[in-house]
């Protein structure tokens, strides 16, 4: 009995030790990121393949010069970014060609990938002009969240839809989640009887986010376990926090992309828990999702989740992460 009693006591102890470090590492890691919602080390202009010349790049806080913008973060995607750019590319000219008051770009933002991820996206630079396609070299991987974070903060839409680079959710969708952006713009602004105060709205001074859901599709796209945890993390609100597939309006995603610290999986989590700090509108929509082959989740991504939702209670909770309004 003694010798059982040693061996509990010995396992409790370790148990005891593991915690108190697990904590205080997260602790001294979330200390170590609250300056982080600063820009990654990466050149704020665009290349324009075929004169060679640098194109100055756009800043959030700069009034939108386009209707949509498109961001899609890239690793390692030689082989499906094309189908995916493709498929938008044809869908963005029949819709200006239709609607002469439309206007587009798309942003690839190249996480540091080690194929041909920048050759193919400099070929669609050079097919579609450098107005409407542009390509953020962030050099070395940073992760998904970093990456779209870089090319929120770096387009010129009143509307900026992420979308990823596997196009496992039509392009086309992104109507749903447009047209309900607009549906609660109708409904809740009321700019005033002035013709002034209507000339000068836009959609773009509007905060709202507007969710691509898989949640009609639970048995396939979400992890019971993993959501509970999102749930204690950053409250109740929205299903499927990691569909791949989000639209923002302009001052949406300035106030959430200049305060982001989340790089990589888990940033989808941070957005809903500042939209909740902000008091910004969240839409959850259904949007049609297929399985693509080359997914970049292993095993090793859960771990690496449940560690970023760590450092964003820890770092949220204790204020050691500060807020940028």
């Amino acid at each position: 009995m003694g010798v059982l009693l040693t061996t509990l006591e010995f396992l409790a102890s370790l148990l005891l030790i593991f915690l108190l470090g697990f904590v205080s590492v997260t602790v001294l890691e979330a200390y170590r990121r609250r300056h982080t919602n600063a820009h990654v080390e990466a050149p704020a202009m665009f290349e324009d393949p075929e004169s060679l010349k640098q194109v100055p790049c756009p800043d959030i806080v700069d009034p939108a010069e386009k209707y949509l913008s498109l961001i899609i973060p890239a690793y390692n995607e030689e082989y499906r970014l094309p189908g995916t750019l493709n498929e938008t590319m044809n869908y963005l000219q029949q819709r200006a060609a239709n609607d002469k008051s439309f206007s587009y770009e798309v942003v690839i933002v190249d996480d540091g990938s080690k194929d041909g991820t920048k050759r193919v996206a400099f070929d669609f630079v050079k097919k579609y002009g450098v107005d409407n396609v542009r390509v953020i070299l962030l050099g070395k991987n940073h992760g998904k969240g970093e990456a779209i974070r870089k090319g929120m903060l770096h387009s010129r839409g009143e509307l900026l839809l992420m979308l990823d680079a596997d196009g496992a959710t039509k392009v086309t969708d992104l109507e749903k989640l447009e047209n309900q952006i607009h549906a609660i713009v109708r409904k809740d602004y009321h700019p005033g009887d002035s013709a002034a105060g209507e000339a000068t709205f836009r959609i773009s001074d509007i905060p709202i986010v507007a969710f691509g859901s898989r949640a009609h599709l639970e048995e396939k796209a979400l992890a019971t376990g993993f959501h509970l945890v999102v749930l204690l993390a950053a409250g109740p609100g929205i299903r499927d926090t990691q569909c791949g597939f989000k639209m923002f309006t302009r001052s949406a995603a300035r106030k959430l992309f200049t305060n982001i610290r989340l790089k990589r999986w888990c940033f989808d989590v941070e957005i809903v828990f500042l939209c909740k700090w902000f008091g910004i509108p969240m839409l959850e929509i259904s949007v049609n999702w297929s399985e693509i082959p080359g997914s970049k989740v292993n095993p090793l991504s859960i771990p690496n989740m449940l560690w970023e939702l760590a450092l964003m209670s820890v770092g949220y909770r204790t204020r050691i992460w500060k807020i940028n309004s």
